[in-house]
């Protein structure tokens, strides 16, 4: 339907800047939330703490001889390279991989009994996720050290992410306790014949950084669970000579390695060596207050990482509501869908052997009606729309109102010279004034309303009237077809006019919640239309805002299936774009203004809590959270795994296209056009879902909208195939 309103209100100044602001502030939240993604995807699945298994193979011709034999605290700040071990009889015990919740006490717990210290590396997500072990760690007097962000082997890291994951991990535990640490150690090393030469490099780069690298000398395997007592046995002293121990208090199971742990610091006690930390052994101080500078960055990774984190579970289950009502939705379409064609079905026999047999318990409707036609240059269809009402296998009376038109279409209509068909000209006054006007001309108590780019099949008049036949009936939705359905863009709306719309309808019929019968095909009573003070022009949805009257004025509102109607369907995504944006935005208009419906009793609050619920949620909230969901989809082919992404993807769209078939089926369709269904998730389902945007922000920032008028192309025939297919 296509129209233009009366004498335009001026739109405010500032219009174009508050049109224009809120795309701005959508590309921003969704760069935002991209970040966010993009953080928590890093974070928790680029990296990732895993068995702790030393690379082999790599070339290692150029790591020096003082580092490669030397001993597991290498120093490589200002261009020289030191190392040292601890000091005869003494053991710097540290530990890899934590914090987590449930080993990381329980390590501390042992080391309390002991009475001894050690050295924790953390890994910065860790450390972010559990900041209270790790204050526990210095509160208790060990020492941290830096384990990277995400537990990635720098060897093989890009220099870009070597730096990403040592300053992360250093801001991650300066966010949570406010030191800065010098202490670091490489994922997925050991004792310093195994450093690699692109290890090694790291090392180097870490230095001029100031950082001190400190390796193993003993290695516990405790991540290879080999036993407790293995794990003990790896850990007797074999001589004086101080070790830096290996163990790991995350990354896995470490039961094992707490008994371990505690009959090992026995041994050491009982053959005299000092347990104690890397920078205790070593005689430096490691730890030092952050700066305020220090602090802010760090505090702003661990609120970043916290934030990504909320905003990415808060959104997982949006997700999961969203799938559930989509599901939902679904099998409630599908199943009000079927009650409402068994019921028409025995409705059609029913009429059918009552015209045999003359029965009167639901009499044929046979009296005539008033078709109106609302006309504002509509020259390139008004003919065709014109002649196939005329032609009705039903008594019609047709008005046509022009309304001001500037291109002929009331000459039009009087040349064709058809029997029953009058002209009523007026100045332009907008679609309701038009159908208000021909709603005072009508001579009969029943009234159809057709727009001027509509055509109807001899039959459709009287199939749309006979719900009529219980005096409950108000109003009468009719089936609208897309006529011009050729191209891509075509099948599309086809497919959305055939799922989304009848679909809709059959279960609105069934819920007695209809909250619109289109202005393409729509049958009223007179005295229903009177009660309810005619056509309004309060919105741009003036079929909406008609229907939502009409429940809330207690009249039982129907959809007829078999009463057809061919309507011109944009033919350009400027124009689909310009409709669908004037339909939202006069459905939000009509929402509000029917919003007392929710809290009323009998048919308004049908209307309310059912239907204005489900064009809520359905057509306002889950569109736009749309976006939303691109995006994570997106998150999701990056950082998780896509296999699963396609197949959730996949089961959507098979659900999709159930749906989709079983609709054609009830509309008596060929599932060609079905085939266009996947690639409508990719270009159409966007530019509705934007269109529910735009006509939201419009609707809260109170701009004014104008009527769109759609352009004609002159395409209203009802094809020969879909006639002789649906007589059949």
């Amino acid at each position: 339907m296509a129209y233009r309103n009366k004498a335009p209100r001026p739109a405010p100044s500032a219009v174009p800047a508050k049109v224009t602001a809120h795309w701005f502030i959508l590309l921003a939240t969704l760069a935002a939330l991209g970040l966010a993604l993009a953080v928590q995807g890093y974070i928790h699945h680029l990296g990732g703490i895993g068995a702790d298994a030393v690379p082999s193979g790599a070339a290692a011709g150029n790591v020096p001889a003082a580092v490669s034999g030397g001993g597991p605290v290498i120093d490589s700040r200002g261009g020289a390279v030191r190392s040292v071990r601890p000091p005869d009889r003494t053991v710097a015990l540290t530990f890899d991989d934590g914090p987590d919740p449930q080993w990381t006490p329980r390590i501390l717990d042992v080391l309390k009994e002991h009475h001894v210290h050690a050295t924790f590396f953390v890994v910065g997500s860790a450390a972010v996720d559990h900041p209270d072990l790790v204050r526990r760690i210095v509160a208790e007097g060990h020492e941290i050290g830096v384990h990277t962000l995400t537990h990635t082997d720098l060897g093989a890291a890009g220099q870009w992410r070597r730096g990403l994951e040592v300053q992360g991990g250093q801001d991650a535990i300066v966010g949570v306790t406010g030191q800065s640490v010098s202490l670091l150690r490489p994922p997925y090393t050991s004792g310093n014949a195994a450093i690699t030469d692109s290890t090694w490099s790291a090392i180097q780069g870490l230095g001029d950084e100031g950082y001190l690298t400190v390796l193993s000398s003993v290695d516990s395997k405790d991540w290879q669970q080999p036993g407790v007592q293995a794990i003990a046995d790896s850990l007797k002293p074999q001589g004086p000579q101080g070790q830096v121990v290996l163990m790991h208090d995350g990354g896995g199971d470490r039961e094992q390695t707490v008994a371990a742990l505690d009959q090992a610091l026995s041994q050491f006690s009982d053959q005299g060596y000092r347990v104690t930390t890397v920078g205790g052994a070593a005689g430096v101080d490691t730890m030092r207050p952050a700066s305020g500078l220090e602090q802010a960055r760090g505090s702003a990774l661990v609120w970043g990482i916290r934030v990504s984190d909320f905003v990415v579970t808060a959104i997982s289950w949006a997700l999961v509501a969203a799938g559930v009502v989509t599901l939902v939705r679904a099998v409630l379409v599908m199943f009000f869908a079927a009650r409402h064609s068994r019921a028409a079905r025995r409705a059609g026999r029913q009429g059918r052997g009552r015209r045999r047999v003359d029965a009167v318990h639901r009499p044929v409707i046979t009296e005539p009606a008033t078709v109106i036609v609302p006309a504002y240059n509509e020259s390139a269809g008004i003919e065709a729309a014109v002649r196939s009402i005329a032609a009705s296998s039903h008594p019609v009376e047709v008005i046509v109102v022009d309304d001001g038109s500037t291109d002929g279409t009331a000459d039009i209509v009087e040349a064709l010279g058809l029997p029953g068909v009058r002209v009523i000209r007026k100045e332009n006054g907008g679609k309701p004034s038009a159908l208000n006007a021909g709603i005072l001309a009508a001579s009969y108590d029943l009234v159809v309303m057709v727009d001027g780019d509509t055509v109807f099949e001899p039959d459709t008049v009287r199939a749309l009237l006979q719900p009529f036949a219980d005096p409950r009936v108000g109003a009468i939705s009719g089936n609208t077809k897309v006529a011009n359905r050729g191209g891509i863009l075509g099948a599309w709306q086809h497919i959305e006019y055939v799922v989304g719309f009848n679909l809709d309808r059959r279960l609105f019929d069934v819920a007695e919640c209809m909250p619109t019968v289109p202005g393409a095909i729509g049958a009223f009573r007179l005295t229903a239309l009177r009660n309810v003070g005619g056509v309004s022009d309060d919105t741009l949805a003036e079929d909406t805002d008609l229907t939502m009257a009409l429940c809330r004025d207690g009249w039982r509102v129907v959809y007829q299936e078999d009463a057809r109607a061919w309507t011109e369907a944009p033919a350009t995504l400027g124009a689909l774009w310009k409709q669908r944006y004037r339909w939202c935005y006069g459905t939000l208009q009509a929402m509000w203004k029917h919003r007392g419906a929710v809290i009323q009793d009998g048919a308004a609050g049908k209307l309310g809590r059912r239907g204005l619920g489900y064009l809520l949620v359905l057509q306002v909230l889950l569109p736009l959270f749309a976006p939303i969901v691109d995006v994570f989809a997106v998150y999701g082919l990056v950082f998780l795994d896509p296999l699963r992404i396609a197949a959730l993807w996949l089961a959507f769209l098979a659900v999709q296209m159930l749906m989709a078939a079983y609709a054609f089926r009830l509309d008596k369709e060929p599932l060609g056009p079905l085939w266009t269904l996947p690639l409508q998730q990719f270009v159409y389902r966007q530019l509705m879902y934007l269109v529910v945007i735009q006509a939201v922000v419009t609707a809260v920032t109170g701009v004014h909208l104008r009527w769109h008028r759609m352009e004609r192309y002159g395409s209203l025939t009802v094809p020969d195939a879909q006639r002789q297919l649906h007589s059949s």
